[in-house]
């Protein structure tokens, strides 16, 4: 093989390596299949889902760091409570629902829905042994969550009303498309783990924007997960339920 040649194949290889460490060809993930399609779920402000919770440092997800599909960072929902108190809104519950109005529980000691800062006081030791109250205002941080875009569009708000917590969804994923699951993003491996899965009942406080979705989709159709989102937002269903 001439010197040339063999130089033409290093560099080859060299960059079929980049490009592969890069994300840019098809990774293990394309090759299978996508997971089992559901119908969805009515869009209603109050939904009793299946949750999942991911992080960071997963194996499958450590190419894109802390960072959203959105490009801003991941965060973890701040402002659990105990016991959530229902919050009613405008449109009533359906008849049918299941029991959200039980959701919150009854009797006292149910704790307020906000996301207003909270400001309490406390007693701190200074360097001269006197002791002094300090003001310290807490706000709860809107947390980070994935789902299929075609269900909850990017910018969805909603809240566990099991906790109180609030998520926004600035994500999405491989085994989420096609399915009615909310995976919620938690800073370490050991809240993933303790979170593990979970039915809830969630609160919708904002809906996304379909169109902005969908047109942000459209350009990341190389990826069958994505391009089954796609055809949701399109309302081909039919196709998107064949797509594997």
């Amino acid at each position: 093989m001439r010197n040339r040649d063999y130089f033409f194949l290093v560099c080859v290889s060299v960059c079929a390596l980049f490009l592969g460490a890069c994300g840019t060809t098809p990774s293990a993930r394309q090759t299978k299949a996508l997971p089992k399609y559901e119908p969805p779920i009515a869009k209603r402000d109050f939904q009793n889902v299946r949750t999942t919770a991911y992080t960071h440092t997963e194996s499958d997800h450590l190419q894109y760091g802390n960072r959203n599909a959105l490009g801003g960072r991941l965060r973890a929902a701040r402002g659990a409570v105990r016991r959530a108190e229902y919050t009613p809104r405008a449109l009533p519950v359906a008849e049918d629902d299941p029991g959200f109005h039980r959701a919150s529980y009854s009797g006292a000691g149910l704790e307020k829905f906000s996301l207003k800062p909270t400001t309490t006081t406390k007693v701190v030791k200074t360097k001269g042994g006197k002791k002094k109250r300090v003001t310290v205002t807490t706000k709860p941080q809107i947390g980070s969550a994935a789902a299929d875009w075609s269900r909850w569009p990017a910018g969805t708000v909603f809240r566990l009303i099991s906790t109180g917590q609030v998520y926004r969804i600035d994500d999405y994923g491989w085994a989420l498309a096609g399915r009615n699951t909310i995976d919620l993003y938690m800073p370490s491996r050991s809240a993933m783990n303790s979170w593990g899965a979970r039915e809830e009942n969630i609160q919708i406080l904002q809906w996304g924007d379909p169109a902005a979705s969908l047109r942000f989709l459209q350009g990341h159709q190389g990826y069958r997960h994505i391009r089954r989102m796609v055809l949701q937002l399109q309302g081909d269903h039919a196709t998107a339920a064949r797509l594997e």
